[in-house]
């Protein structure tokens, strides 16, 4: 067997492939950014065909960065931005129309009237409250709209997939048309409880059965790609939602334990063990990742736009270069000035769940500047974050006083100090900021048995730096207050 990990981490705005070592060391990675579609306001799609060209080609460069072949490896692990849609034909795989991307925002009215006719009843199945975010809605679209896809799909011509589904076909050939536990259960249409697709949905939404893929374990064997993508067969050994793949990265494998991301959006999950814990405070109970066996229940709170908002910054307002200057710019002024920015770009996540909510930026007096609204930008992330992390509390009962975080924008201290500041708890980031790609190896590496058990996962895992809170509570009270302010002025409801 191979002594290497190919990791796959298909995310909403870039594709990256990495190779771990048996010690969980980062040996290559290589990562490739794709055109963001937006076909009209609250509307984002993806090219089905960018998404796999760009997993193709980040794949074939961290093989070669590393230096080895196929041989080399003992299993891939595939991780992927949730509850995006593809619908394509079962013979060629040819897409019947772009990506509908979860920040997609056009079922939102539609949404809107699940919610007060059967909200109740889908959480019941689901764990999560009926929106736009998730790929029930999206489905029933491309089927409604999409010339010929309902009677297509009706004759079983047509798949349905998440991205890890449409990848793994590909990757196969074709051979494999599967998902696993944290991807369904993020498609509005599984039943959390029960572990399946669940008929009364299916009907709901008027989906037919035979569109959807085989459920199963994150960690467990899919089927062996092509030998055409890498030379030679190679194992697929997990496949797992990115959010509940960095769950897994961080090893929270122990009821309470959490952790945030800030990738394109933000995600703070907690692992709640096999107790289901439903939420009064507008979080979404969904499953976690697991090797083999039944998965444990887990509590989420999602925001829409965290990293995106720098993003924005360099290729919307133009105001930076680069995400690094983010930081630096900042650091640049002694505070926010009084500015605070929701970036509420396509509608507000939990714990609010206003679709309609745009984004909005208060407090501009002549003397802002762009480092205040830089500086915004960033306090924006942590105190969305901060939102959840009060709903997470009330729900489950606890002070949290430990966040472990991961991500792109975790790279930036200036927002992890003012995360720990603004919650009054510890932050703390691992030396290894991919803990989504991480996740998604360390299942695949247990399931091919690179690795025996979690006890010797953990004896790898290395902390890079903690934040500590050092901010005066009247102080920390005085900024909530003006987030509070600013929310109020946002929301549409």
């Amino acid at each position: 067997m191979g002594n290497f990990i190919l990791s796959i981490d298909q995310g909403t705005t870039s594709s990256r492939a990495m190779i771990f070592d048996g010690d969980a060391h980062v040996r290559a990675i290589a990562q490739q950014e794709f055109k963001q579609i937006y076909p009209q306001a609250g509307w984002v799609e993806h090219s089905a065909q960018d998404i796999l060209g760009s997993v193709m080609a980040v794949v074939a460069e961290a093989v070669v960065r590393a230096d080895i072949t196929a041989e080399d490896i003992a299993a891939i692990g595939i991780t992927n931005q949730r509850e995006t849609t593809l619908v394509w034909d079962a013979k060629t795989g040819k897409p019947v129309c772009n990506a509908i991307v979860w920040q997609c925002r056009r079922t939102a009215e539609y949404c809107e009237k699940l919610k007060a006719h059967c909200g109740e009843f889908i959480y019941g199945k689901t764990g999560l409250i009926p929106d736009a975010y998730f790929s029930a809605t999206k489905l029933k679209w491309i089927l409604d709209n999409i010339p010929n896809a309902r009677k297509r799909a009706e004759k079983g011509e047509l798949l349905f997939g998440t991205v890890d589904t449409f990848l793994m076909w590909h990757l196969t050939k074709g051979a494999v048309f599967a998902t696993d536990y944290t991807n369904a259960a993020r498609t509005m249409l599984f039943n959390i409880y029960d572990l399946c697709w669940d008929d009364e949905l299916l009907k709901l939404f008027d989906i037919p059965k035979k569109m959807l893929p085989k459920v199963q374990p994150s960690g467990s064997f899919f089927g062996y790609t092509h030998k055409s993508v890498l030379g030679a067969p190679v194992k697929i050994c997990s496949a797992v939602g990115d959010q509940q793949s960095a769950l897994f990265g961080h090893l929270c494998t122990k009821e309470g334990d959490l952790k945030n991301t800030y990738g394109t959006g933000c995600f703070l999950l907690m692992n709640t063990g096999d107790k289901p814990v439903k939420s009064k405070n507008g979080l979404v109970t969904t499953l976690g990742a697991c090797v083999s066996g039944k998965p444990p229940y887990v509590l989420e709170g999602s925001v829409f736009v965290g990293g995106a908002v720098v993003q924005w910054l360099r290729d919307g307002l133009k105001i930076i270069e680069n995400a690094d200057d983010s930081e630096t710019l900042a650091e640049s002024v002694e505070d926010n000035g009084g500015v605070y920015l929701v970036p509420a770009f396509t509608g507000l996540g939990a714990p609010h769940w206003d679709g309609a909510a745009r984004g909005t930026i208060c407090g501009i007096t002549r003397g802002t500047t762009k480092g205040h609204i830089v500086r915004s930008a960033l306090e924006s992330i942590a105190y969305q974050v901060a939102d959840l992390v009060d709903a997470m509390e009330r729900d489950a009962g606890i002070d949290i006083t430990r966040l472990a975080v991961d991500g792109g924008a975790s790279r930036n201290n200036f927002l992890l100090q003012f995360q720990s500041d603004i919650l009054n708890c510890e932050t703390v980031r691992p030396q290894t900021v991919e803990t989504t790609a991480l996740g998604a190896a360390y299942l695949a590496g247990l399931t091919a048995g690179l690795w025996k058990d979690l006890d010797e996962l953990r004896a790898t895992v290395r902390t890079g730096k903690v934040f500590a809170p050092d901010m005066k509570e009247e102080k920390r009270k005085q900024l909530l207050d003006g987030w509070a302010k600013a929310l109020r002025q946002t929301q549409t409801r």
